[in-house]
């Protein structure tokens, strides 16, 4: 018996979190008792509650904890959270206590395991790669880093045989998955709080691959020193699978993949950048060696709608475009900006940009100022410090930033102070964009555009 079976109820520590939330999901939709804390109540939570699935907001022992037994209840935990008094009485009390990845890792074991990593991509790689098993009527379990726009959710369950699981760097969480197929779209810098320099993270990115025990199951962009053999796969280079012939009509991408023995024309889909094709690449890669015939792939990629939050786009009937994006590194943003100036270029672009965390604005401060300057006006956000202390990082700060941004039309504000000076300003294109709470900016913006 799995050693998860051995427990009645889950707490989740962090509920609100996008992976915690999917794992959330896979236990109350097995027949478990599920609750949970976070700090803040969010669309996410309050979509959990709805479902089910108990909330609470206070760090306090409520009756709801006090009644929980350590012998039938797994606590579960996200390692951004670093002290809390919930956390410590279940310590105190002998819980059994998991970090989510863990907990992931155990799920999945006994599954085909789909792991897709990478500091950029591994979103939507995981995402697209759930929706074509879902159009093949594949029996798969999918656990995303972002809500998908086809399944409405981050958790989707079509069967045991499979599962596919966004493999999460930070914290080297992924190194407790037991991937028998794998992704690495991508090795740059990131979260050197924890790994330090790119030398380490490069590191943690090879333990994974280590992971997988067939070469022609670990698929890698081609470029990166993954330290092992493995299928490459690129877009408008040779690879052992590639994209080429790359066109664009009336907003719908059109693009031609090689396999090592064929070539299958004329996919289409509607998802922009050369980044995403990249990430169809390898989707359709392993869909094919799944056994998925191309005629069923090619429809099932021409459905996908993509996630919400990674470009998504509004056109409104004023001629007014709106695009909200989660993007948090310099990689991310020039990926979403060129892809807007590549549609869209001789329109005005308006950025409004959230930084997400002290330390990485530190790190990557000036590849920060030079993408965030490719717009005609700059709305800059105070940094959403997450699990950070502002005393920790003295000097880091949005006006700092802004000074290196080299760009007339620029200004620091608050949150609170975002939507009046959207308001304010004459522009074609919105793009709102990080990854703390300037989500929370979508609806009455989305309400508000068609109205001018």
């Amino acid at each position: 018996m799995n050693y998860l079976n051995t427990f009645k109820h889950f707490y989740f520590i962090g509920i609100g979190g996008i992976g915690m939330s999917a794992l959330a999901r896979y236990f109350h939709a097995s027949g478990r008792e599920v609750l949970g804390y976070d700090k803040t109540n969010t669309k996410l939570t309050t979509q959990l509650m709805a479902e089910g699935i108990d909330n609470t907001f206070e760090d306090k022992i409520d009756d709801k904890i006090k009644a929980l037994s350590p012998q039938d209840t797994l606590v579960i935990y996200t390692p951004a959270i670093k002290t809390l008094g919930i956390l410590d009485y279940f310590e105190a009390q002998g819980f059994t206590i998991h970090k989510r990845a863990k907990v992931l890792g155990l799920v999945t074991e006994d599954t085909q395991c789909i792991a897709v990593a990478g500091t950029h991509g591994k979103t939507t790689t995981s995402t697209l790669i759930s929706h074509l098993c879902k159009e093949a009527d594949l029996p798969f379990s999918a656990f995303l880093g972002g809500i998908s726009e086809n399944f409405k959710s981050n958790f989707l369950y079509n069967g045991k045989e499979l599962s596919v699981v966004e493999a999460d760097e930070y914290d080297r969480s992924f190194l407790n998955l037991s991937p028998d197929w794998a992704v690495v779209t991508s090795m740059d810098a990131d979260h050197l709080d924890i790994y330090g320099d790119k030398n380490h993270i490069e590191e943690g990115f090879r333990a994974f691959a280590a992971l997988v025990p067939d070469d022609k199951q670990l698929f890698v962009k081609k470029g990166l020193d993954i330290g092992r053999p493995h299928e490459t796969y690129a877009v408008n280079e040779e690879a052992d699978y590639y994209s080429d012939n790359l066109r664009m009509d009336h907003d719908k991408i059109y693009f031609d993949f090689h396999t090592p023995t064929e070539t299958i024309k004329d996919f289409v889909w509607e998802i922009p950048g050369i980044h995403n094709v990249e990430n169809a690449t390898v989707s359709l890669a392993i869909l094919h060696k799944l056994g998925v015939d191309f005629d069923r792939l090619k429809k099932a990629i021409a459905s996908f709608k993509g996630i919400k939050r990674r470009y998504t786009k509004h056109i409104f009937a004023n001629g007014k475009i709106y695009i909200d994006d989660y993007a948090h590194h310099p990689t991310e943003l020039n990926a979403v900006i060129s892809s807007i100036k590549t549609f869209y270029p001789n329109k005005k672009l308006l950025i409004a940009f959230q930084p997400h965390l002290f330390s990485r604005t530190r790190d990557f401060a000036d590849d920060f100022a030079k993408s965030i300057a490719k717009g005609d006006d700059l709305l800059l956000l105070d940094i959403y410090p997450a699990r950070e202390l502002q005393e920790n990082y003295q000097g880091v700060t949005s006006a700092w930033l802004l000074d290196k941004v080299e760009a007339e039309n620029k200004e620091v504000v608050t949150l609170a102070e975002t939507f009046d000076k959207i308001k304010s300003k004459d522009f074609d294109i919105l793009l709102t964009v990080g990854a703390g709470n300037i989500d929370t900016l979508y609806d009455p913006i989305v309400e508000w555009l068609p109205t001018l």
